[in-house]
């Protein structure tokens, strides 16, 4: 079935909803109907159109958290500029891996101040020991990083409902036409 597309007050995107969430938030009254999709749904008493985009009445802050980033292996890539940090070469994602500084058998942890963007190759040279072991050295330490680094996420806008691409203006690009 279709989802929701909810908007804060601002006309801001929040978040997609299953259209049963969207109905329930119209019943409410907490909720206007932008746009709807072809398809009706139906009740005995009545029937209404399936809501495509709807907006909140009230306005919603958003805590977010700029200071907080994720750790995550698209952000240890990213924190490294998709960098080996052993031999300095740059790797598109499929060919870059992640590695323990300190080696989890010598009590390494999973953490930003342990581990690196690696290569494929570097990772095999260095295996279980440390970067002095294996005679590499790390082209700069890793650490936590202060901010969230720039990265591009996509969600799939061909696929999103046409209803949608006006609120979704940061993903759009715009046609010659």
């Amino acid at each position: 079935m279709e989802q929701t597309l909810l908007l804060n007050a601002s006309y801001e995107p929040l978040k997609i909803v299953h259209w049963q969430k969207a109905i329930t938030l119209l019943c409410q009254g907490k909720v206007e109907v932008i746009d709807h999709y072809d398809r009706e749904i139906r009740a005995v008493t009545f029937s209404i159109k399936l809501p495509s985009v709807i907006r909140l009445l009230r306005f919603v802050k958003i805590k977010r958290r700029f200071d907080y980033v994720p750790f995550s292996r698209a952000n240890i890539y990213a924190r490294d500029e998709y960098e080996c940090q052993y031999c300095g070469d740059a790797f598109s994602t499929n060919e870059l891996t992640f590695d323990h500084v300190l080696p989890v058998a010598q009590g390494g942890r999973k953490d930003w101040e342990n581990i690196v963007t690696c290569c494929i190759t570097c990772n095999r040279k260095k295996g279980g020991r440390t970067p002095a072991e294996a005679g590499m050295s790390l082209r700069r330490m890793p650490r936590r990083p202060a901010s969230a680094p720039a990265i591009r996420i996509t969600i799939g806008l061909r696929n999103a409902p046409e209803s949608w691409r006006d609120y979704l203006y940061w993903n759009v690009e715009l046609d010659d036409t």
